[in-house]
């Protein structure tokens, strides 16, 4: 404290009123000589309140040194207050900017008094020091204004430019250059490895009505090659933020989540999918803007049944150490024809029981039933049942076009022993039964892994290191001998994104896919990218 305080307590209770207000005052808070934001201070004014008693404060004794000055200034002034639950927390700590701010409230206060009150309320003498410690305080008294006033200018200019009081606008911009190499495409001929420059734009526009609900709509427009067919002769090597409409601007989400009871649930018009709604125990690199660079390399093949049409997700206690989930979407829902529709075609059920003992490990047990018509003449719309992340036998293990029934079981594990490192991985097996056909009534067995390991600000803060490595979905038993995979596919990848601000980041990658298509006639196929995201 400097010398001019310590005078005050020898002063009048007009200047006393000033030291005790601005320990309460309403627009002082902040400790290190920081002044408080607007939101603070008006928060602060609805926890203090007059009193117009000295015995109301429960912390205040008769024995105490201030006990007369205070009740002075209760009974005399009228200027001091106190905190809801009756006390006065005279012992607070004060600093500078308080003592003005206070000091500012109490001259408020008496020119009250003096223009209301009668002579002799305020002495010269009290006069003469409040207006010495007015100018010795001018500094901080101007500081304070000039801040407050540049905080309500701002808060006033964002009032007037946001974009929507209610809806908020999100978008996301990913640049990506790519290429393809190796010697043959999977099951011979030549790769298509010349480089490619394409983009994926997404803008999002969240809405809440209550503050406990949210309304998504999502518009997309992209042209980047789906690294698979024609190109590498195989889907193991799809990259994770790939889709191509002609960057023509369509609506690919329209959904609406809300709390129901204990329950939270998600109904979804379009483009619903199921790793946007639950854990899928990858984090950080689970994101196909920021994360994996791959498609199979961003969480497991079972997360993606039933993608792309409408459905209704619902969590209970999604806080809590036990988490259940479950959904049902259809694909083709908005097809009303025989065999499509939300009953009568495509459809995955799908539950999931996630126990997270503490904030560093959790462990997910999944299941989904799915049944895929197979009749439509996209042939990205047929049977699908990994996904498009394994080889061709286990999308389809009984051919194009025959209807097919899955049963698929997952176990997912994330360990974040720091905030800087996560491991974790996946397991899945699937039971196809085919519905249709001349093979109608066999069985196929499918198997899939992976292991994964995130370096959280590796080299710099906000920057993360990946490494991936797995199995993807193979058919290791059919009915059908012929469409079983012979041979064993690795998939490897690595990854460093590195983020120069909040808003943008660069994150070249590299996938080797090593034996496609499960053959080990085929040569590795390697992909490389570097994927930079604008974000805001």
């Amino acid at each position: 404290m400097t010398k001019s305080f310590w005078n005050v307590l020898k002063l009048s209770p007009v200047v006393v009123a000033a030291t005790f207000i601005a320990a309460n005052s309403a627009l002082a808070a902040e400790v290190n000589e920081q002044v408080t934001t607007v939101a603070q201070l008006s928060q602060e004014s609805n926890d203090i309140g007059q009193v117009t008693s000295v015995s109301q404060f429960s912390d205040v004794q008769p024995t105490d040194w201030a006990f007369q000055a205070l009740q002075s200034l209760v009974e005399r002034y009228g200027c001091i207050a106190g905190y809801p639950n009756g006390t006065y927390r005279g012992n607070r700590a004060l600093t500078r900017y308080e003592f003005a701010a206070g000091l500012n409230a109490c001259l408020d206060r008496v020119n009250e008094l003096i223009a209301t009150a009668t002579a002799d309320l305020v002495t010269k003498q009290d006069l003469t020091t409040l207006q010495r410690l007015q100018e010795e305080f001018s500094a901080e008294l101007a500081t304070l204004r000039g801040r407050v006033d540049s905080l309500e200018a701002r808060t006033s200019e964002l009032e007037a430019n946001q974009f929507s009081t209610t809806t908020k606008l999100k978008g996301e911009a990913i640049f990506a250059l790519a290429s393809v190499f190796g010697d043959e495409r999977a099951g011979g001929g030549d790769l298509q490895d010349n480089i490619i420059f394409a983009d994926r734009v997404r803008l999002g526009f969240e809405s809440s009505f209550t503050g406990q609900d949210k309304l998504q709509v999502r518009l997309e427009a992209a042209n980047i090659t789906q690294f698979d067919g024609d190109v590498t002769g195989t889907r193991m090597t799809r990259l994770g933020f790939d889709g191509d409409n002609g960057n023509n601007v369509e609506v690919d989400k329209a959904n609406y989540a809300f709390n129901f009871g204990p329950a939270k649930v998600k109904v979804e018009a379009v483009g619903a999918e199921l790793y946007e709604n639950i854990n899928v125990f990858n984090p950080g690199l689970n994101s196909s803007g920021s994360g994996a660079i791959s498609r199979y390399g961003r969480f497991s093949p079972i997360y993606r049944q039933g993608s792309g049409g409408a459905g209704v997700t619902v969590q209970l206690n999604p806080t809590g150490a036990f988490t259940l989930s479950g959904a049902y979407l259809a694909p083709r829902s908005n097809n009303p024809g025989d065999g499509f529709g939300i009953a009568d075609g495509d459809y995955a059920a799908f539950g999931q029981l996630e126990f997270k003992p503490s904030q560093a490990l959790s462990v997910g047990f999944t299941y989904a039933h799915t049944y895929d018509g197979g009749f439509d003449t996209d042939a990205e719309a047929d049977v699908n049942l990994t996904g498009s992340t394994g080889s061709s036998l286990a999308r389809r293990p009984f051919g194009d076009g025959v209807a097919t029934t899955g049963n698929h079981y997952g176990i997912q594990a994330s360990f974040q022993p720091s905030s800087k490192l996560s491991v974790g991985g996946w397991a899945g097996y699937t039971t196809a039964i085919a519905e249709a056909g001349a093979a109608r009534g066999s069985d196929a067995d499918l198997f899939y892994w992976a292991a994964t390991l995130g370096l959280k600000d590796f080299g710099r803060e906000g920057n993360l290191l990946g490494v991936i490595f797995g199995q993807p979905p193979r058919v290791t038993n059919n009915d059908i001998a012929t469409r079983e995979d012979p041979d064993t596919s690795y998939h490897l990848e690595a990854l460093y994104k590195m983020r120069f601000s909040d808003n943008i980041a660069i994150t070249p990658g590299v996938l080797v896919i090593f034996n496609p298509e499960h053959n080990d006639a085929n040569d590795t196929i390697y992909v490389g990218t570097i994927r930079t995201t604008f974000s805001f």
